[in-house]
């Protein structure tokens, strides 16, 4: 597994190289609020098809960084690249239309809504938006086609949670484990090129955690990438093949889970012996 350092190779090939095993770069990223510098001068990148750990004490500047990679805030300086693209300081429904997804550590499901409603949701761009097609009769026609695929879709995908039994279920009503499960389900159906899970496993039971950790790998195993910002340092140094360290609003270390475990700096600024 490759580090920033490794990816920044000089020259359009060097970039064009990095672009393609590297969807997500930022780059020297600075962020501070009030006169608290919060995240400075972070660098780093992810490798495509992986599960890539991104740890760090409370006020390491984890939860920033998401932020500013996908448009929450807007950094001081440095850059955000994704599939190549300089994406820095678009608004958070740009990033996502490019296909980087990301989840929140309190889930943001409508609560009065059913499971079935809330996927629906993440459609964008429906025809039946537009009240002139609800009442044409050959655009009614395709609307009435559109949602029948699209009910398909939130199915198949419910069932691939298994929590096709909790569709009618006011989303209110969730453990907070079904809700993690429901949070990851939603943003799959925005066909994300990468998803980013900002503590998927805070509030989850065992079971659930298990089947949550099952699902990411299937998806990885089909191609998606991901950037997981998780507490538990079990789920990270046995799950994840690449771990960014960040400590202070800067990257600390990188490398596989051995690698931080074994790192001397590491263990003195975060992991107190633990692992």
């Amino acid at each position: 597994m490759t580090t920033m350092s490794d990816v920044e190779v000089s020259g359009a090939d060097g970039a064009a190289e990095s672009e393609a095993t590297h969807p997500l770069r930022i780059s020297n990223l600075t962020k501070t609020f009030g006169g608290i510098l919060a995240v400075d001068g972070a660098s780093f990148a992810v490798e495509r098809g992986s599960i890539t750990g991104l740890i760090g004490p409370n006020g390491a500047g984890k939860s920033t960084t998401f932020n500013l990679i996908t448009g929450v805030h807007a950094p001081d300086s440095g850059h955000v690249y994704f599939e190549g693209e300089d994406i820095t300081g678009l608004q958070p429904h740009q990033v996502a239309e490019r296909g980087l997804v990301r989840t929140f550590q309190i889930t943001r499901e409508l609560g009065e809504m059913t499971v079935l409603e809330n996927m629906l949701l993440a459609f964008k761009g429906q025809r039946g938006e537009a009240l002139w097609r609800s009442v044409l009769p050959v655009a009614r026609r395709r609307v009435v086609e559109e949602e029948r695929d699209l009910l398909e879709r939130v199915w198949e995908t419910l069932e691939l949670f298994e929590i096709d039994h909790l569709a009618h279920e006011e989303a209110g009503n969730l453990s907070g484990g079904q809700r993690k499960l429901l949070e990851l389900s939603r943003a799959l159906l925005t066909d994300p090129e990468m998803l980013l899970l900002d503590e998927p496993m805070a509030g989850v039971n065992p079971t659930l955690e298990g089947k949550l950790l099952e699902r990411i790998h299937d998806l990885t195993d089909e191609g998606y990438t991901f950037l997981i910002v998780e507490h538990d340092m079990d789920v990270i140094m046995e799950n994840c093949e690449h771990v960014i360290v960040m400590h202070q609003g800067s990257v600390l270390a990188e490398g596989t889970p051995a690698d931080i475990q074994s790192n001397e700096r590491v263990i003195e600024a975060y992991l107190g012996g633990e692992v």
